[in-house]
Parts: structure tokens; C-alpha cells; sequence
């Protein structure tokens, strides 16, 4: 977003994905809300915003009345953190004598003396420690002592005031384990982040938030998918392919075969995707990692998101068609990340492609295949979304990209699971069939927006040397059906590479 924001003014997260959506952080002196049920990472979020203003010299204090003080100290040493002088922690549990059943009180409801002797103890526990920030672990407690909405509510504007006077920076958490309909928070804080768990049918699950409300000021709407790693929550803001505007000039780039070139028209042009659809075995693969090997010879960087093979396989596989991915990958001109489609979220992938192009000039991306990509995603109706989103992004970014997608069926009529061609700027196709009992492969462009290509179909072959393309099949009707009709032969009675 180009919105002009002030961000002196704001309380930085300690999660830069976060702040980024939040366009700075948390307005300094402000009451916010984080909610969430158990397990969506509530803890470890407000333990980084704390940890983030100890780094800027900002006491914190943690205030928890459902987590042990050993429980939240365990949390952080699990991250790797030291929660040292500028954090304290205080852990507001019930008194003894609200414990004692001999001692608790018939003419007045405990609660009554438990709600007031808590606020008050937390107040104690405020002017000691004079924090600039604070965190309040949960609000479930304080809504079950309050008893009704009113008494509620009026514990929290009572909250807010207090910190109010102080200059205090304050994060409110709240599980959602007890009145999940009572909106009175949302009315009362600042700004309200919610944060969500999803439990697909198969693979781990998967986490994201979305900021509700944010007063005065605008922020990334809609949800952002997030994770909760070793050394704390990562978020991953949703790509918006309209905030990148950069111009490249563009240029036409050779795959290092001839005979594919002049099928191409001459190249591919830099700053544009490419689809490679087909089916299983076809050469997709072969011919991106050309593509990607050439980009490497130039002298660029590329890099590959292989969701569909084990990289040593792969390894193996390319060198002996003469392309050292290896040797390519430890030169540093080379990228290659396995991507678990059961492990990583749209979101995770998209923050991938985007380090790789902004951080390391990453200019020929390569995505085999779509298959899998389209098995991360968790809802498979949103994959055209997101890759309009990728493609447009990459393509401002001048970086140049190659799609595989493999067909249902192997020849005759094939459907590809999901329908990305109006997407791509080229297409290209591959094809198996049949002549005297041999299979063989055909490739053709159907379609390319930055300027001319063959019509033709050519053969070609996949050998130690890679891929060998062969002249166009002028001579065969019907290629595309899987079992064509010799329309002429050649001098051995049919045609060859």
C-alpha cells in the first residue's frame, strides 16, 4: 500500500509480515485485541511484541492468569528467547483464601471478591513495574468472574482508562473459550486481530489471521496465512500483485536449441510466464530445467519450486540429459526448493518466490508443477486467484516464468485438473502418438501473446544430450488425437527427427 503512515508513531510487532499488514505495527498507547482459540499462537505472538520493545529499551510486563509463569518461561526457552530484566512476568493466580473452602463467604458470591481483588493486584502489579507495554492473558478469566455483559464491559472500559493515563501499549488475548458472541472487546480495543487454525483432511494444519478492525488508519485486509516455527510466528502477507508497478524492458531470450527457438518465434520473451501442459512423461520437466539452465549460462539466477519429484532424483535425472543441477546449485547461480504440497500454505509459497526474486535477483522462476501446487492450497476453487496474483507480480518484477501442468489420460481426449492457459502470456503443448507401433512426442505452441510462433507440430526426442528437436510434421493429420494419418512419407516410409 502507498498510503502515507507515521511510523514513529507505532509499536512494532516483532514479526516483520505482521507489521507489514499493520503498515508499521500498533499505535503507541492504544488498546488492542488478539483472539484466538487455544493453540493458534496468541503466546508466542505477544511474547515477540514484547521481546521486540525490550530490543527498543521498552519494559514489558506479562500479566497471565491462565499460564504459569514456569509454562510461559518454558515457551520462550523453546523459541530461544531469554525473557531478562525488561520483561516481567506476573502471574495472577487466585487467592489462598478463595481456594479455602472453610474460609469462603455465604453472604456474597466469590466471584464478587475474586473480580475485585484481581483488578486490584494487576493495578499493584502495573504501578510496580511501570511497563510500556503491556500483555493480558486471557480475558476468558476476567468475562467468567464478571458474570454479565454489563459487569463485563465495565471491567473493560475500567481497563482502559487505567492504561490510558500511563502511556501504555496493550494487547489484550483472548481464547474464545467462553462468550464467543460477546463482541464487547471488539467495540472497546483499538484494533482486533483474529487468528485461525484449519484442519485439512490430509497434512498438517494450517494457520492464518486477519485484522478485523483498526481504527484511523488502513491496513491488509483479508486473511494472511502464518506459521509457528522455532524462534516464533512467522506471517506471510497476502501478495497484491497491483502494489508492484515496475517497468522492465524487455527482452527476448533463447532456450540454447535452435529448432525450439524458432518454434517460440525467435524466444521467450523476459518478463513473461510460460505454461508447459501435457501428460505425465511427456518432457515438461525437461524443458523447463532447459530453460532454467539457460538462464544460468546467461548469467542470471534462477530458481526452481519442485513439488512433484525427490531431489536427488532429480539431480540424477538431469545430469545424465546434460544439465548439472548440482553443480549449478553450488556455483550459486541456482535455487532449488522441495516444496511439501501437505506442508506448505499459499501463502508460505508465494513469501518463497517473492524472497527469491527480491533478495537474491532471481529473474527465470520455474513452478513444477501446478499439481502439486494445487494440492497445497485449501481451498482449490482460490487457485486461479492466487496464481493471477504470483503471475502478475513476477511479471512486474521483469522475471521471466515457466508452469508445468500434467494432463489426465495419455492420449486422445485429456482434461488438465485445472484450467491456467487464459493466464499464461505462451503455451505450449505436448503430445504422445502413435506411428507403426512406436510412441512418440509432439510439441506445439497454441499460444503466445508477446508476438508471432510456429503453427507447427514437431517431433522430439529425449536423449543423454537432452532435448532434440525435430522439423515440423507437415506430413501426419490428427497428432493431437493421440493416432495419426500419413499424409506423405519421407524416404525411409515415414518421418523422422
Amino acid at each position: 500500500m502507498n498510503d502515507a503512515v507515521d511510523h514513529s508513531t507505532k509499536a512494532g510487532m516483532g514479526v516483520s509480515g505482521l507489521d507489514d499488514i499493520l503498515l508499521g505495527g500498533l499505535h503507541r498507547n492504544r488498546l488492542f485485541l488478539i483472539e484466538g482459540s487455544p493453540g493458534t499462537g496468541k503466546t508466542t505472538l505477544a511474547l515477540q511484541f514484547l521481546l521486540e520493545g525490550a530490543r527498543n529499551q521498552e519494559k514489558g510486563l506479562y500479566i497471565t492468569l491462565s499460564e504459569t509463569e514456569e509454562e510461559l518461561r518454558e515457551t520462550a526457552t523453546g523459541h530461544g528467547w531469554s525473557l531478562n530484566k525488561t520483561i516481567d512476568i506476573f502471574e495472577l493466580a487466585p487467592p489462598e483464601s478463595l481456594l479455602d473452602e472453610k474460609q469462603q463467604q455465604s453472604l456474597l458470591y466469590s466471584s464478587d471478591l475474586e473480580l475485585g481483588e484481581t483488578t486490584t493486584r494487576m493495578f499493584e502489579a502495573l504501578e510496580r513495574s511501570k511497563p510500556k507495554r503491556v500483555v493480558l492473558d486471557s480475558l476468558s478469566e476476567i468475562r467468567l468472574l464478571a458474570q454479565s455483559s454489563l459487569r463485563y464491559r465495565r471491567q473493560i472500559l475500567a481497563l482502559k482508562h487505567f492504561f490510558s493515563r500511563r502511556d501504555t501499549t496493550v494487547l489484550l488475548l483472548d481464547d474464545l473459550t467462553a462468550g464467543t458472541e460477546d463482541k464487547t472487546v471488539h467495540s472497546v480495543a483499538h484494533g482486533v486481530i483474529r487468528l485461525e487454525e484449519l484442519a485439512p483432511d490430509y497434512g498438517a494444519e494450517r494457520r492464518r489471521l486477519r485484522v478485523m478492525k483498526y481504527r484511523g488508519q488502513p491496513f491488509r485486509g483479508g486473511f494472511h496465512d502464518f506459521a509457528i516455527v522455532t524462534g516464533g510466528v512467522q506471517v506471510f502477507p497476502r501478495l497484491v500483485a497491483a502494489e508492484y508497478r515496475t517497468q522492465n524492458k524487455s527482452s527476448v531470450l533463447s532456450s540454447g536449441i535452435g529448432e525450439f527457438d524458432k518454434l517460440m518465434g525467435g524466444g521467450i520473451e523476459s518478463g513473461s510466464s510460460t505454461l508447459i501442459i501435457g501428460p505425465a512423461g511427456a518432457g515438461k520437466s525437461l524443458i523447463v530445467l532447459t530453460m532454467a539452465a539457460a538462464a544460468v549460462k546467461r548469467g542470471e539466477c534462477a530458481a526452481l519450486f519442485i513439488f512433484d519429484e525427490e531431489l536427488g532424483l532429480l539431480f540424477t535425472r538431469a545430469k545424465g540429459m546434460g544439465i548439472d543441477l548440482k553443480a549449478m546449485r553450488d556455483a550459486g547461480g541456482l535455487i532449488i526448493e522441495q516444496m511439501d504440497a501437505a506442508e506448505v500454505s499459499p501463502g508460505e509459497f508465494a513469501h518463497k518466490v517473492r524472497s527469491c526474486v527480491e533478495k537474491d535477483n532471481v529473474k527465470t522462476v520455474v513452478i513444477d508443477s501446478l499439481n502439486g501446487y494445487q494440492n497445497a492450497m485449501p481451498q482449490e476453487q482460490f487457485l486461479i486467484l492466487h496464481m493471477h496474483e504470483l503471475l502478475q507480480y513476477l511479471n512486474r518484477q521483469g522475471a521471466t516464468t515457466f508452469l508445468t501442468v500434467a494432463q489426465h489420460g495419455m492420449m486422445g481426449d485429456m482434461r488438465a485438473p485445472v484450467d491456467v492457459t487464459y493466464l499464461a502470456d505462451t503455451v505450449i503443448m505436448l503430445r504422445y502418438f502413435e506411428v507403426c507401433g512406436e510412441v512418440r512426442r509432439a510439441v506445439s505452441v497454441v499460444k503466445k501473446r508477446t508476438g508471432p510462433h510456429e503453427n507447427t507440430l514437431r517431433e522430439f526426442s529425449i536423449g543423454d544430450s537432452g532435448l532434440k528437436i525435430g522439423k515440423p510434421l507437415d506430413q501426419f493429420q490428427g497428432i493431437l488425437r493421440g493416432v495419426p494419418q500419413i499424409l506423405g512419407t519421407g524416404p525411409s516410409g515415414d518421418q523422422q527427427l
